[in-house]
């Protein structure tokens, strides 16, 4: 029964340290998210900013798995090239020790004021970025709370003969040692848990030196697998390069480090002061010297990764340009009409879009939402691809006519990504909420909503010819439908008020969401007008600024 109440233990307390980790992770992620992406993805211009870039993000998220996401979608989306992009994955491997270097040192008092004061922060504080901060707080005071808690576990039951002789036959085999933390690092997805652990078993005395080590260099490798595994569904062979390639790194390094790792943990013991530190320094050590072994050698390393994983276009891909020739970029007005031809292919997104989301105002279909979202996905790898194929051409190349028609597509192309952006987080979400809460509109407001669904899909039909037009008649044509989906939720919004009135609690429920989704409407076809007849009025003198004559 002992043995058993021990091993319960151990799993809470390892879950618990999974949750504090994971707590911290979304905690950053909620709370600079954004933030981090947008700074690391300016800082690849050359591949020692990368690397410091890489460590700093992953220092403060801890996780190197989301670094490394981060990383390849800005790869996939051919936003950097790769070698900056495996820079980043060496540093987010040095960044993520660091909490580990932290950690090892008897902090476990602090946990208790950590927690309150993450809890104070979260329910207190009503800015979101002060909540999120408390979810960090509570994360770090958690992880604390649950080594301190390990190692107390494992202090009562480190004399069991069970314990001891499972230890026993995993100290037989290290290349055992090495692969069952490698899983284990898989499977929790975070080497930070693991070698933590490591430490905890090493603290005590149940793990010598050479098998913390072992153990270590198998968490590190387990940590390289998360994102070839996440990014391999349905991902092309190019967007995985770099996954890979990371994975190749810490194989490489992992296979030397094991060779001499007698060796190595000879001298990592005659500067440690205790096991668990010994564990925390190797572990950044080996980080260390991977990062400088492969960092001077990553272009030719990059070069064979393209070599062996070329990219191939999918003809079954939506979300593949079709028309983006790289030759036409020579003469500019070819490639203005390769863009523009690939801009009215997102026309055609955002019309089965709309076609799709009108369908599901009357439908209890879950996957046709997920499916309406894929398809938002489609446009916006579109319109990336059409930026960057526009912005690498030399814009010295351009004549002013040029540079206009240029500026009309990207503005175009731009705004037909903001309309789907509003079906994607706005309309879906209410609509998903309608199936949750199983209401149904009337009849009137169903059929008001489809007209204004068919009304904006002959909306966007006119906004394409006007792209390819410039006509201003048909300029003045679209910008007067504002005022038509102007007092559609005007009278929608009365309409609530009425129900609200009369104390009716069901209908005007329904009559919110309606009124809702008529505002939604109205903005996305707002994006529509923006994007197309309003440059053409301004070009002619006809609209002011201020939108007012």
């Amino acid at each position: 029964m002992s043995i058993i109440l021990a091993i319960i233990a151990l799993v809470g307390h390892i879950a618990l340290l999974l949750w504090g980790t994971r707590m911290v992770q979304t905690g950053i992620q909620r709370a600079f998210g954004p933030s981090l992406r947008s700074f690391l993805s300016h800082a690849l211009s050359n591949r020692m900013k990368a690397f410091m870039a890489g460590m700093g993000v992953t220092a403060v998220l801890q996780s190197s798995t989301a670094t490394g996401l981060m990383a390849t979608g800005f790869t996939a989306g051919g936003l950097v090239d790769l070698v900056p992009a495996l820079a980043v994955m060496l540093g987010a491997n040095v960044g993520s020790t660091l909490i580990v270097q932290v950690l090892s040192f008897n902090v476990a008092a602090a946990s208790p004021a950590l927690i309150l004061i993450g809890v104070l922060m979260f329910r207190r504080v009503q800015n979101p970025q002060v909540h999120d901060l408390g979810r960090v707080f509570i994360g770090i005071g958690f992880m604390l709370l649950a080594l301190h808690q390990l190692l107390e576990v494992l202090e009562q039951y480190a004399d069991t003969p069970a314990f001891q002789g499972a230890l026993h036959a995993i100290s037989k085999a290290p290349v055992l040692s090495l692969l069952l933390a490698a899983a284990l690092t898989w499977a929790a997805h975070s080497s930070v848990a693991v070698v933590l652990l490591i430490m905890s078993l090493a603290s005590q005395g149940l793990l010598d030196p050479y098998q913390a080590c072992a153990m270590t260099l198998g968490a590190n490798l387990g940590t390289a697998i998360n994102p070839v595994v996440e990014g391999q569904s349905g991902a092309a062979l190019s967007a995985r390069r770099l996954p890979i390639g990371n994975l190749l790194t810490r194989i490489i390094g992992v296979a030397l480090a094991f060779l001499f790792l007698e060796q190595i943990t000879y001298l990592m013991t005659q500067s440690a002061g205790s096991d668990s530190r010994l564990v925390a320094n190797f572990h950044t050590a080996f980080n260390l010297v991977v990062a400088a072994l492969f960092m001077p050698f990553l272009s030719p390393f990059a070069n064979a990764l393209v070599k062996f994983m070329p990219q191939r276009i999918d003809e079954s891909d939506p979300g593949q340009p079709r028309y983006l020739d790289p030759s036409a970029k020579e003469t500019p007005i070819v490639a203005l009409q390769a863009a523009a031809r690939e801009v009215l292919r997102i026309v055609d997104t955002l019309e089965e879009m709309l076609a799709g989301t009108k369908a599901a105002l009357s439908t209890n279909d879950r996957k046709a939402l997920s499916a309406l979202r894929k398809l938002d996905t489609v446009l916006d790898r579109l319109n990336t691809a059409v930026k960057i194929y526009l912005t690498s051409i030399d814009p010295d190349e351009f004549s002013e006519a040029d540079k206009r028609r240029l500026e009309e597509i990207l503005i175009f192309s731009t705004g037909l990504e903001h309309a789907g952006d509003v079906l994607d987080q706005n309309v879906l979400p209410h609509l998903a909420k309608r199936l949750r809460r199983g209401m149904k509109f009337s009849k009137p407001a169903r059929d008001e909503l489809e007209a204004l669904f068919d009304r904006l899909t002959t909306n966007l039909h006119t906004a394409a010819a006007l792209f390819m037009s410039q006509d201003e008649r048909m300029a003045r044509m679209l910008a007067e439908e504002k005022v038509v989906f102007r007092k559609v939720e005007r009278d929608g919004t009365r309409a609530h008020f009425e129900l609200l009135r009369k104390g009716n609690v069901d209908a005007s429920e329904t009559s919110s969401l309606h009124l809702d989704l008529l505002r939604d409407l109205k903005q996305l076809n707002s994006h529509l007008v923006a994007a197309t007849a309003y440059p053409v009025l301004e070009q002619q003198g006809e609209l002011l600024q201020s939108r007012i004559r």
